[in-house]
């Protein structure tokens, strides 16, 4: 395949709202032996991608910057000293950061083989969503066949990962949704009830779903005003998954609940765990990879072009997207 002599790419020489970043013109540098170039097809965007371009994560990346932390295409050249894959392999791409760019310079060990039969889009938008619900679900919360659990913000990439994934794990799920559109997407793709968060009363409402005993496990990427009252809702021994914060400023809790319902507050966070446990991790990646092969597919939400990033960008922070937001690259 022949070789790009430069590199597009989505950039910011300082961190901030989209409106900092502008599409960049660079020249493609020499590959050093252990790394890959390859052609990026999609990639996805999450209100998490978001807040690092904007500076506000835990972890604030160098500058210049290039959004987005998940994509997909195909391997066009490889270093003398890569095996693992070659020119014309079709590939997802994992890294804090750097991959919204129509070529990406890469390691192998940032790259996993496409599942057979997905595309591009599909294969930009499941890794870091359904790591996360596995890891959450499984490693954090130990769910069981039969418990009962509740996504808060079902409709959204990782939200709809956790039904998914929920699921598989034997799971009766409840979809929380601010919409009928919402809910209605939630129960297409395997939810088997839905729960609309944005009434008044809806803590009756998910009582009466769950015989007045509440649900064991809460998976919450929202926090936000819906943070207490679900932690409030657990079952005795439930266990609350703190994901994320898309819902607003980093909620309180006050001590004495976790003691009066015998429940767990539990942090989930993908990125320190495939750090700090990555045999553990690799197991897990490994079982999607299984379910994948098997059909397991994440429902793709808005697709943008490649020009159009400010606008997915937006897309991705006001979390109105059914499925997470996809930026096509190249078709």
């Amino acid at each position: 395949m022949s070789l790009p002599a430069t590199i597009r790419s989505i950039r910011a020489t300082e961190l901030g709202p989209p409106e900092n970043y502008t599409l960049a013109e660079s020249r493609l540098p020499e590959l050093s032996d252990d790394e890959l170039l390859v052609r990026i097809g999609a990639v996805s965007l999450g209100y998490a991608d978001v807040l690092v371009s904007a500076g506000g994560y835990q972890v604030k990346p160098a500058v210049p910057f290039v959004p987005g932390s998940e994509g997909s295409g195909t391997v066009i050249a490889t270093g003398r000293d890569v095996t693992a894959f070659a020119p014309g392999d079709k590939v997802s791409v994992t890294r804090f950061g750097g991959v919204l760019a129509d070529h990406v310079i890469a390691r192998s060990s940032e790259l996993s083989a496409m599942p057979p039969g997905m595309t591009f889009e599909e294969a930009a938008s499941y890794g870091a969503n359904y790591a996360t619900a596995l890891h959450a679900l499984q490693d954090r919360a130990a769910i069981k066949a039969g418990e009962t659990l509740l996504v808060l913000g079902a409709a959204g990439g990782v939200g709809m990962a956790a039904v998914q994934i929920g699921k598989r794990l034997g799971a009766r799920v409840i979809a929380g949704a601010s919409s009928t559109r919402k809910r209605q997407f939630a129960r297409d793709h395997g939810a088997d009830l839905a729960l609309d968060y944005s009434l008044p009363d809806w803590r009756e409402s998910l009582k009466a779903m769950t015989d007045g005993i509440g649900p064991n496990v809460v998976f919450d990427p929202v926090g936000g005003p819906l943070f207490e009252p679900a932690f409030r809702s657990l079952a005795w021994g439930g266990r609350h998954l703190v994901v994320g914060f898309v819902g607003g400023p980093i909620p309180r809790l006050p001590a004495n609940l976790p003691l009066l319902k015998g429940a767990a507050l539990v942090g989930v966070d993908i990125r320190q765990f495939a750090l700090k446990q990555p045999e553990r991790d690799l197991i897990n990646r490994s079982q999607i990879a299984t379910w994948c092969a098997e059909g397991l597919r994440p429902p793709v939400g808005s697709v943008f072009e490649f020009t159009d990033f400010r606008a997915a960008m937006h897309a991705a922070a006001q979390g109105e997207s059914l499925g997470k937001v996809v930026v096509r690259v190249s078709h």
